[in-house]
């Protein structure tokens, strides 16, 4: 845990009491701050007085005495209105932060790594992480990730040496206020939390931040696979500020990291050098996990990692639970766990990564519904429907994608498996990509995607491992001609 040294014998307010908040709450009692913690939910207050922490109701207190607010990320600071705490805490003129500018302020010495995004950021987090740490470099991570940040190890005496691989969120952004990032990554924005940022252009404003105070040698990492991103490329490039990487699973980008086919290229040298073959891992199926493969392999090398470590650590990655997780082979049909899905744009770059798809989806829709992941549905032979969607999605895809109304996860993996084995297509893939929350029927996703996998083991038939056997796992093909040329 890191000590939070500047609040020593201070006076520091903590509202909101989840789990980054709780975590928050026990760094600076651990560092002799006079805590002042407060939760709207009282559960949440009791587990905290449950752990010693001290509470102070926020509403009715003397904000005089108080110069910092540590804010949970998930508390409304601008949009649709400021929660009735930030109000007191802006009219007594105290400032709001969150919990990583915490760890920025006591881990000052450290290099700092970045990974924003709509979507990718998990997985572009969990695979640099694991690229830096098999490389033998000292590096912690988390952040939006689910690890707090004031549960990481200090890594402050190691200096440069010692770097902190962090998943930042909109809204983490808007609370971290000092910690300029050495190498800074945006992969790619599309709409998404708008009622939170006042609508679009707040969004990207948050998003863009992760860039301020950037100097040469400091690098942004940025996808070049929508427009928005594209244009806030252009706009650093003109400032000239920074040194920046862009990144594609789409294109090639001269001077770039970028995927085709499968194929990782490094143009960073003007080589343009076929460095790792993708389809040999398949936890990054699709270019969706090109582009997250170039953003870490671009991230690394900016660190100092040798180009050959990178892809062995590329390799090697296990993948991100409950994100496109391969979880077995059952007398050849594949089963992957997309539960992270959650909305619309996540379920459609699963959905882009496999032919011949048995697809569970529902669950508590988002507004649009079904979205973009529309635009992919020659991908599907057969939609299973659960939960509250399953009505509701069944109309969207009446006419273009034969369904069935299953209802539970249970009935529609035992529907899929049936229906996946009498289809002719080689290499049918049955996939919990569900583009909605899971409230309905689940705690949340990770329960969701824990009763998929148990469902799955229990399926008769001959299980296969698809890391032990990746060549016959949908996705990880690669023509015996392209191989050849990948270093």
């Amino acid at each position: 845990m890191i000590e939070v040294f500047p609040f020593t014998n201070s006076p520091v307010a903590v509202f909101g009491l989840g789990q980054s908040g709780l975590a928050t709450a026990r760094a600076l009692v651990q560092s002799n701050a006079d805590v002042w913690a407060w939760d709207d939910n009282e559960d949440a207050r009791a587990q905290a007085a449950d752990e010693g922490i001290p509470l102070v109701d926020l509403y009715n207190c003397d904000w005089r005495e108080l110069t910092t607010l540590v804010l949970s990320p998930g508390v409304p600071l601008r949009h649709p209105k400021p929660h009735p705490v930030v109000t007191l805490a802006h009219a007594a003129n105290c400032e709001v932060i969150g919990d990583i500018e915490l760890l920025g302020r006591s881990q000052r010495e450290c290099t700092y790594i970045g990974i924003t995004g709509t979507n990718g950021k998990s997985t572009t987090t969990a695979l640099l992480g694991h690229i830096m740490q098999t490389a033998g470099r000292e590096a912690q991570v988390g952040g939006n990730l689910g690890v707090p940040a004031l549960t990481l190890e200090p890594l402050g005496g190691l200096g440069p040496k010692g770097s902190y691989v962090l998943e930042m969120s909109s809204y983490q952004l808007e609370l971290t206020t000092s910690i300029t990032f050495d190498v800074a990554i945006l992969l790619n924005l599309s709409a998404d939390h708008l009622e939170r940022h006042g609508g679009m252009d707040g969004y990207i404003a948050a998003k863009k931040t992760i860039f301020h105070r950037q100097t040469s040698p400091r690098t942004a990492v940025i996808g070049l696979d929508d427009p928005y991103c594209r244009a806030i490329a252009d706009e650093l490039k003109a400032s000239g500020e920074q040194e920046i990487i862009a990144v594609s699973g789409e294109r090639e980008v001269p001077g770039g990291v970028y995927a085709l086919d499968g194929i990782l290229f490094d143009d960073t040298e003007n080589s343009a050098t076929p460095v790792c073959n993708l389809r040999e891992n398949p936890s990054l199926t699709g270019s969706h996990n090109g582009q997250n493969a170039a953003a870490a392999y671009a991230a690394a090398k900016t660190a100092g990692v040798a180009p050959h470590v990178i892809v062995s650590g590329i390799q090697s990655y296990p993948g991100l639970e409950h994100r496109q997780e391969p979880v077995a082979l059952v007398d050849g049909v594949a089963f992957v766990n997309d539960s992270k899905a959650t909305n619309a744009d996540a379920a459609a770059r699963a959905l882009a990564s496999y032919e011949a798809i048995h697809w569970i989806a529902g669950g508590l829709a988002k507004d649009g519904g079904l979205g973009i992941a529309m635009q992919h549905l020659d991908h599907v032979r057969h939609a299973y429907l659960i939960g509250e969607a399953a009505l509701p999605f069944s109309h969207a895809i009446d006419g273009k994608v034969p369904f069935t109304l299953s209802g539970t996860l249970d009935t529609a993996v035992g529907e899929a498996f049936k229906g996946a084995k009498g289809d002719v297509a080689s290499r049918p893939v049955v996939l919990l990509s569900p583009a909605c929350a899971s409230f309905d029927q689940f705690s949340n996703f990770e329960a969701r995607g824990d009763v998929f996998k148990d469902l799955v083991e229990a399926l008769p038939g001959t299980h296969l491992d698809p890391y032990e056997e990746p060549g016959l796992f949908p996705g990880t093909d690669v023509p015996v001609a392209v191989q050849e040329g990948v270093a």
